[in-house]
């Protein structure tokens, strides 16, 4: 029988906190800055855009402590059991000096208003214990999630280059505290679940995921909660009872990722930064397009599981895991069923999952040498931005030269994310040339009717779609060379 503990705990820079009354709705930023006045944590969007309320979370990897830079205006406080976290109040000195990201900030100029200043801090403090030396495209990829209205970014990239000329990682507090922080992380662990709360305002944090099957069969209104980096702005934003919630980012075996006979098989709670080696290895298409989604701060909370659980029509993960043939493992008590993810999404809001039933894994067949794929995603800024349309092309021509297979999926084209069956109808078995393709494109009228919104009119998304259709002939039939130069991924990885 599964052991309860009606609190949660965790470490709070240097103290550890014990809660029992959590409500299920309140965020890290406010317990921050309202309970513990720790006012260096800013509020400025409320919605994981702007950064200014970026805190570090650590949290045990197996044996490893991880740190990583969230949004605390969208990470609820009930997510944070058995984690560390860390603010800008904690890298002060015992002598009352400036830390090395700090002092640096201040000798190259970086901050003027300062209000956005201490989430700068933070994410660069995340980027420098990992990378002493970081170069600027993985400096610039560092900071796409914060936001600063006064100085531009050129003084803050020079500050970011010159940190490790004011300290070393090695003497650092999070450095020097390491051994003991993750030793007391390990001591919280006690296999036990979390229920904190009465009647609807209850929140639950399951002791497994076989303990989670059984708290959804039990609560089958519950909100489940993963990066809560959508969620967060229904409760922000749109003031919504998410309650009951049960909160399962801290479940390690849905953190899984491995790849066995070609396929990749990702857990549902893989956050985008800890898919990205693998995905950007193996299909760097992939890999570029979750550079672009988010800021690293909702890199590192949201997944791919809750990117298509939550069944956007314009989430970014679906139309290149439909193209490349993706399935689907959805889990119910102890019985799992796995279906082709694009069956999965029936219309605007609705998803075949069955009341108490949750998705437990996305399988993800690696394309082949013979298989060209790419994807391509339609924004008004280039990071951090919605997606206004997203097309995913994966293609295989015969030895003869004619199409032997496509595989067209869209995203912000219809109500739901979805393939463009009379386009692909146009191409297979018949020769990948342009007169195809634009057989294939005038089909796409057959295939989509968009709407015209605040992102988009109806008559640009399908003109984008239609383009991104010929782009991806250009780019593969030996006309001209790629339409863009991409970074080096191993260094903006760094």
């Amino acid at each position: 029988m599964t052991a309860i503990r009606h609190e949660i705990r965790f470490l709070l820079n240097g103290r550890k906190v014990t809660l029992t009354d959590v409500p299920p709705e309140r965020t890290l930023l406010d317990f921050l800055r309202i309970e513990r006045r720790l006012i260096g944590t800013k509020e400025g969007c409320a919605e994981g855009d702007c950064g200014a309320c970026t805190v570090l979370v650590g949290r045990l990897s197996g044996d490893t402590l991880v740190y990583e830079g969230v949004n605390a205006c969208i990470r609820f406080l009930g997510s944070l059991d058995g984690c560390h976290v860390v603010t800008v109040e904690h890298l002060k000195r015992p002598d009352g000096s400036l830390h090395p990201v700090q002092q640096a900030l201040v000798d190259f100029h970086g901050s003027q208003c300062g209000f956005c200043t201490p989430g700068f801090v933070m994410s660069l403090y995340a980027l420098w214990m990992r990378v002493p030396n970081p170069s600027e495209a993985a400096i610039e990829k560092a900071l796409q999630g914060n936001l600063c209205r006064c100085t531009g970014y050129a003084p803050i990239v020079r500050a970011a280059c010159a940190i490790s000329s004011y300290g070393g990682v090695d003497t650092d507090p999070l450095a020097a505290e390491r051994e003991a922080v993750t030793a007391e992380l390990k001591a919280l662990r006690d296999g036990a679940r979390v229920e904190i709360g009465q009647g609807r305002e209850r929140l639950v944090i399951p002791a497994s995921v076989d303990d989670l099957a059984h708290v959804l069969e039990a609560e089958p209104e519950a909100t489940v909660v993963a990066g809560s980096t959508d969620v967060g702005l229904w409760v922000t934003k749109f003031m919504r009872d998410i309650a009951p919630v049960v909160f399962i980012g801290g479940l390690e075996a849905l953190h899984t990722i491995s790849e066995k006979d070609g396929t990749l098989s990702i857990g549902a709670g893989v956050s985008y930064s800890e898919a990205f080696p693998l995905l950007a290895t193996h299909i760097p298409a992939f890999g570029r397009l979750i550079d672009r989604i988010g800021g690293d701060q909702v890199r590192n909370m949201g997944t791919i599981g809750g990117n298509i659980a939550n069944g956007s029509p314009i989430g970014d993960t679906p139309p290149p895991l439909i193209a490349l043939g993706a399935t689907l493992t959805l889990r119910k008590g102890d019985r799992r069923r796995t279906i082709p993810l694009e069956d999965f999404f029936i219309g605007y809001g609705q998803q075949d999952r069955q009341p108490c039933e949750f998705v437990e894994a996305v399988h993800v067949p690696l394309p082949d040498p013979n298989t060209h794929f790419a994807v391509w995603k339609i924004s008004k800024r280039r990071d951090e931005d919605i997606t206004a349309a997203l097309g995913a092309f994966a293609m295989k021509r015969a030895s003869d030269g004619t199409v032997a297979s496509a595989r067209l999926a869209y995203g912000g084209m219809a109500p739901t994310p979805k393939r463009a069956a009379a386009a692909e109808a146009a191409l297979v078995g018949n020769e990948w040339t342009r007169e195809t393709v634009e057989r294939a494109v005038i089909a796409l009228e057959q295939d989509f009717t968009p709407i015209s919104d605040m992102r988009a009119s109806a008559e640009y998304r399908m003109m984008a779609a239609k383009n991104l259709l010929r782009r991806f002939f250009l780019e593969t039939s030996g006309d001209p060379g790629p339409l863009e130069v991409a970074r080096d991924h191993k260094e903006i990885a760094a």
